[in-house]
């Protein structure tokens, strides 16, 4: 089994939206902000190649959204979906899988892109199975308020349309060492990847922990749907961390691509930070 980190890109929002209830003064201390309040956050997925098959986690906001969509994240650095992949030896069309974690628009827009013309939407990945917990669309069929925005029909409509998408109904083995497991504290059916090694299990974190700085049990996103649901999801998730010494990878995190905890007198903390390879 051979891991490859995909940076895709990086993209700016209110560090406030990004640390809930946390007060300013001490998040900007493990995350700085600009004078507008807004941090940077980096937007990776992760290629897994078994020999087997291909597995892409999530593919970032794409571009096919207008310039008014764009302005609002500040989109810089990185290589790109297409760029990242080819540095790593791969192109759209070696992808044999995508598990898509939720389809919030920073982590399954770049699954569907416009076609030459502009006229109608095609798969990037035209050969993929598209992977999503069944939880998770039905929940993005019938958005509550708070999530409406970031579910777009023509992130998700044209997966289905394809016949390309399948369903996750609950936690599961997808291929060996791919184990999958739902969440509901961020979004409901939140689906992160436990992927055994055969040396180690490194989790994608997705928006379980977005970086290293939301560790602590309550340093979480006021996007998070159910907030009490989050922090005991997070409190069982970190101790089993801890017991088995899982590798962290952020999809999230500017600064850290990786990290294990430990458990410390103020609770379970960050142990050390890594790149993957």
């Amino acid at each position: 089994m051979k891991l490859f980190p995909i940076h895709i890109t990086n993209f700016m929002i209110d560090g406030g939206s990004m640390f809930g209830v946390v007060p300013k003064v001490l998040w900007s201390k493990k995350y700085p902000a600009n004078e507008n309040n807004l941090c940077n956050w980096a937007l990776r997925s992760l290629l897994i190649d078994t020999s087997e098959q291909v597995i892409l986690i999530d593919n970032g906001y794409g571009n096919k959204q207008s310039d008014k969509f764009f302005s609002h994240v500040y989109l810089n650095g990185g290589d790109g979906l297409e760029g990242a992949l080819k540095k790593a030896g791969y192109s759209f069309e070696s992808i044999s899988d995508v598990i898509l974690t939720h389809l919030h628009a920073d982590h399954c827009g770049g699954g569907v892109i416009f076609d030459q013309n502009k006229s109608e939407y095609r798969l990037t990945f035209p050969n993929a199975k598209y992977w999503v917990s069944k939880p998770q669309w039905d929940w993005a069929m019938n958005p509550n308020k708070q999530e409406g925005a970031a579910f777009l029909k023509e992130n998700l409509l044209p997966m289905l349309e394809s016949g390309h998408l399948n369903f996750i109904e609950k936690d599961c083995e997808l291929y060996p060492g791919i184990n999958l497991r739902l969440f509901n504290g961020h979004t409901i059916g939140q689906v992160i990847p436990f992927i055994d090694t055969g040396k180690e299990t490194i989790v994608f974190m997705a928006d379980l922990i977005p970086s290293t700085a939301h560790i602590p049990l309550v340093w979480n996103m006021a996007y998070d749907i159910q907030p009490m649901v989050m922090i005991q999801e997070k409190e069982d998730f970190l101790n089993e961390a801890v017991k088995n010494n899982y590798t962290l990878f952020f999809q999230h995190d500017l600064y850290n691509e990786c990290a294990k905890v430990h458990e410390t007198d103020n609770g379970i903390r960050l142990k050390e930070t890594f790149t993957l390879i």
